[in-house]
């Protein structure tokens, strides 16, 4: 009786040792998929972040030189001194108030605007009426600012653009109106722009929640003898709560970043517009590319991380505040 107690003893730890070899095997093959992608990670986006020192030295490079010695020996310590001088700095305000209002009205329209194309089209009879109408939304997502920015030049040129010369044909409005000088008009047609491009990616998303959606909560409904209204505000949007929650935080996140292609090159740098096309990310080109000087440039940038890492966590905890399930993390 003994000799087969150890017997069986013996057989669990050779089972057991087995076991725990397979297991090891399997974590080496996870370790080794993740491997490229965690190497990829820590040398392009945390290795760089050493260089958000620069913020607090007065940098000068050295000819030559590699980065090391030119931040640590052609270069001084200026502590929060390139801060003082951005604080101080008129492009400051305008920049920080551009970025925030135009964020907000992009992080609300685009929720409402997306979720509601995605209801509308899962709702529509015929597919490939469907397909036709998401395909042409999502289009404008794969096209480049450059591209978009040409577009909007030839109908808004002051000399040869589509809406000044059909003004002059019609004989109405002004036919050589500078458009670029505009400002009243390009505060709105910045939204526009920015939704045109895009909805289509944000619809997607939520088309794709929806069609996961179980179809016998709406049979089961459609029984009881709800309404298309009642079906969406009582099934549909509830069920869309979570990955609603998951873009507002991601956007959230966002807030303090701009497109820079959309203030940028869809208004092609024009000077008169400047006082709604500063942001952040415009400023800190401006500053390394139009005066060069890394000094002005890198206190902005760390900002504008730093405050996007705040307001990604914060909103995180207030959604699971009010939903402990619908948090990102």
């Amino acid at each position: 009786m003994a000799e087969l107690v150890k017997k069986a003893k013996a057989v669990k730890v050779s089972k057991t040792g087995a076991e725990s070899t397979g297991s090891s095997f399997d974590n080496l093959e996870l370790f080794l998929l993740h491997l490229p992608t965690t190497l990829w990670y820590l040398i392009f986006c945390y290795a760089p972040m050493f260089g958000i020192v620069i913020s607090f030295f007065d940098y000068n490079v050295a000819p030559g030189k590699g980065f090391l010695y030119s931040l640590f020996v052609n270069s001084s310590w200026n502590g929060v001194g390139n801060f003082k001088f951005l604080f101080e700095s008129i492009y400051f305000e305008p920049m920080i108030r551009n970025t925030l209002v135009y964020n907000s009205i992009f992080i609300v329209l685009g929720v409402l605007i997306p979720v509601t194309l995605a209801i509308i089209i899962s709702e529509l009879y015929s597919k490939r009426l469907a397909k036709v109408c998401q395909t042409a939304m999502f289009l404008p997502h794969f096209l480049s600012w450059v591209v978009i920015g040409y577009f909007v030049f030839a109908f808004f040129s002051q000399d040869a653009g589509l809406v000044n010369n059909i003004a002059k044909s019609i004989g109405v409005g002004d036919p050589k109106h500078n458009w670029y000088n505009d400002v009243g008009f390009w505060k709105w047609f910045l939204v526009f722009l920015n939704q045109w491009k895009g909805m289509g990616y944000g619809m997607v998303v939520y088309m794709a929640s929806i069609s996961g959606i179980d179809q016998e909560m709406y049979e089961a409904a459609l029984i009881d003898g709800a309404s298309k209204w009642q079906q969406t505000r009582f099934i549909t949007i509830p069920m869309l709560r979570p990955i609603v929650s998951i873009m507002f935080i991601m956007a959230i996140g966002n807030i303090f970043r701009s497109d820079f292609g959309l203030f940028y090159q869809a208004t092609r740098n024009s000077g008169p517009l400047t006082d709604i096309t500063q942001t952040i990310d415009v400023y800190v080109y401006k500053a390394l590319i139009d005066k060069p000087n890394i000094n002005l440039s890198a206190p902005a940038a760390l900002i504008q991380s730093v405050c996007g890492c705040i307001t990604i966590v914060l909103a995180n905890i207030v959604v699971k505040k009010i939903d402990p399930e619908a948090g990102l993390f």
